[in-house]
């Protein structure tokens, strides 16, 4: 309770600080407002991300950061544009705009540190400088050229077989190289290739596969679908969007990961409706039984997947909706699973 000497210095002190209040701002010296004076730096995005997936180390790398045109007709060629308008509008985006990923990735066995696929390079899709910046990255990464020891290519297109070059020389000077042995042919078969029109994705990527992989042929191990790369890591087949397209399993200590090179081409697009043709498939029916299989294996088997051309940093899982799928972009699930594996070795040792 108060009492009354109290209740008087309350009123002195609101009286007094009325009177400051009331004085100039002049003088009140102790009184400043606030100013910004940093400039403005612009938008800012990681261009790596990091996790624990067993015993391995896994990295996924931005090697562009294009804003293009649609995602029709790269998803839903064969689809009124208006289809795929109206389902970008549903989830909140922009209707004729996207940013695809362009996202190679490391896997850190303890024993190699093996490198799946080397983005745009100079002549890619996103070339620079608004792509083609792996070799830029590693280093902020934590990784020198020199370091790695396998490269893998899950196909022959131009995006994914870019950066084999940089400056003219190997990009990976110690790098043994691996391959689909099926993709290899295909896309070895240069004349073949160059008979597609000039801008074709065919006829882009026989020239570059001719220049930038054919001189690698000699370090090249070809592999057929349950062909290792490594141990816990194997060949998974997804033909169709070309005719030699892997994907890879990759597992330590029970913990699994699916990376599937371009089985999407959109996280929301294809994998809400996995039978709409995609443009750069080369065999539009096969592309989208792939995708249904590949959907629904990692839906069901609730495996972390990395999606070369879903949104940086380009890891999540798959849901299964009515008619088609979702994309659930990572958040600290892969955090956790790490840390709950790192307490049972602990826990046991």
């Amino acid at each position: 309770m108060f009492n009354q000497s109290t209740d008087r210095t309350r009123r002195r002190i609101l009286r007094a600080g009325a009177a400051i209040l009331a004085l100039p701002s002049i003088a009140r010296q102790g009184v400043r407002p606030a100013y910004a004076v940093a400039p403005s730096l612009g938008s800012a995005r990681p261009t790596h991300y990091r996790f624990q997936l067993g015993d391995f180390e896994v990295t996924t790398i931005l090697d562009a950061s294009a804003m293009l045109d649609g995602p029709w007709p790269v998803v839903g060629e064969d689809q009124p544009a208006d289809a795929v308008h109206r389902l970008m509008h549903a989830n909140l985006l922009p209707e004729t705009r996207f940013r695809p990923g362009f996202t190679p990735a490391l896997v850190n066995t303890g024993k190699e540190l093996i490198l799946f696929d080397t983005g745009n390079g100079a002549h890619g899709f996103v070339p620079p400088p608004d792509g083609g910046w792996l070799a830029g990255i590693l280093g902020p990464a934590g990784y020198r050229p020199e370091q790695i020891d396998v490269v893998v290519l899950t196909h022959g297109h131009i995006d994914h077989i870019g950066g084999m070059l940089h400056d003219g020389r190997a990009a990976f000077p110690n790098a043994r190289y691996v391959m689909g042995a099926k993709e290899f042919a295909f896309w070895s078969a240069t004349e073949d290739r160059l008979r597609a029109p000039e801008g074709d994705i065919e006829h882009m990527s026989g020239r570059l596969f001719a220049s930038h992989v054919v001189p690698f042929a000699e370090r090249m191990r070809l592999i057929e679908p349950g062909g290792e790369v490594a141990s816990g890591i194997h060949a998974i087949e997804a033909y169709g969007h070309t005719p030699g397209h892997l994907a890879f399993h990759i597992e330590s200590r029970g913990q699994r990961l699916l990376l599937w090179g371009d089985c999407a081409h959109h996280e929301v697009a294809s994998l809400a409706r996995p039978g709409w043709h995609a443009l750069f498939d080369r065999d539009k029916a096969q592309g989208a039984r792939t995708r249904e299989r590949i959907y629904a294996m990692a839906a069901r088997e609730r495996i972390p997947v990395i999606g070369y051309h879903t949104s940086f940093p380009s890891v999540g899982f798959v849901d299964a909706q009515p008619g088609g799928y979702r994309w659930i972009p990572v958040t600290y699930q892969l955090d956790v699973a790490s840390t709950g594996a790192k307490a049972d070795a602990d826990r046991f040792a």
